[in-house]
């Protein structure tokens, strides 16, 4: 059983020897640890830093490609070391090393698929308040779209199986961490969380620029991947709302018509835009099935492949 521990860096050179220094060196179940290290393109000393400090393998980028690339890059390595279980962590030392083996254990005992190490919000002191609530509501949310029962969804403090080291596919391009959350619930994934300590922080977070920066890329991020995932939900839900209102103004029109035959002067609004939205909600009724069955189609390729995965693991385990 081998772990492989991948750390996404930009700029970490303060802090990245620190951060490997931490990180356990045997497990209880795991076979092997090897550190992977991703830099994202990092502009200091970082990668001297992992040299020194022994990791296994660096894979760098010419140019900053942000955190959702530098994870999944990640997890494309981390599938070509062979890893059984890979851990993310943060380079700037946030997550104590010796939570890692509470984030390993529910998938060495196979319970799990993704295992989220959840923070103690309320406690933390360097979070403002509207973070706090910010981070509350957010995880409210996701929890509501996915019946994933996470108390911290933007913890990147994880661990993945390799079931899910193969189905993961990241195509956001500002954070992973809800964008996993709903693919996992969507394919059938278990997902657990654990509580986990974090330490003093080292610098300040560079993905929370400000408020309302935050909320507009995480509302992106979630529309995206729900309508990737639900496609039929989010235009069945529209078509019925255009066709309720469209129904509403053209039950407005034939009242007047009625009541002021011939002429329901000045009503002819209501029925021009009845007529649109019954087109559209009617449109985006078709479109919902039409996504619904590509959404079909995509889980066949996904079972397929988790089939072909699993017997060339087994033809390999005959050979060996």
């Amino acid at each position: 059983m081998k772990l492989v521990i991948q750390i996404p860096c930009y700029n970490e050179a303060d802090t990245l020897a620190a951060t490997i220094a931490d990180l356990p060196r045997s497990i209880p179940g795991i076979d092997s640890i090897e550190i992977l290290i991703i830099d994202d393109g990092s502009t200091d000393s970082t990668i001297q830093t992992a040299r020194q400090s022994g990791v296994h393998k660096i894979v760098s980028f010419q140019s900053n490609q942000g955190l959702a690339k530098a994870f999944g890059r990640g997890l494309i390595e981390a599938a070509r070391m062979n890893a059984d279980i890979v851990v993310n962590t943060d380079a700037d030392q946030q997550y104590p090393g010796r939570c890692i083996l509470a984030l390993v254990k529910p998938i060495l005992d196979n319970t799990a698929d993704i295992v989220v190490g959840c923070r103690p919000i309320e406690n933390i002191s360097h979070f403002s308040p509207v973070k706090k609530r910010l981070q509350k509501m957010g995880s409210r949310v996701v929890m509501w779209l996915t019946g994933v029962e996470v108390s911290d969804v933007t913890s990147g403090f994880r661990a993945y199986s390799q079931r899910a080291i193969r189905r993961l596919k990241i195509l956001s391009e500002f954070t992973y961490t809800i964008e996993t959350l709903i693919q996992a619930a969507k394919s059938g994934m278990r997902v657990v969380a654990v509580p986990t300590d974090v330490n003093p922080p080292t610098r300040p977070s560079r993905l929370f620029r400000s408020n309302w920066y935050y909320i507009r890329r995480q509302i992106g991020t979630i529309l995206r991947i729900w309508a990737l995932y639900s496609p039929d939900k989010l235009f069945n839900w529209s078509g019925m709302s255009s066709l309720f209102l469209g129904a509403l103004l053209l039950v407005r029109f034939l009242y007047y018509y009625i009541l002021r035959f011939p002429d329901p002067s000045g009503k002819i609004q209501s029925l021009v835009v009845a007529s649109v939205l019954l087109s559209l909600g009617f449109s985006l009724l078709l479109f919902g099935v039409v996504t619904d069955l590509i959404r079909i189609n995509r889980k066949l390729l996904e079972e397929t492949i988790d089939r072909l995965d699993t017997l060339a693991r087994q033809d390999n385990d005959i050979e060996g």
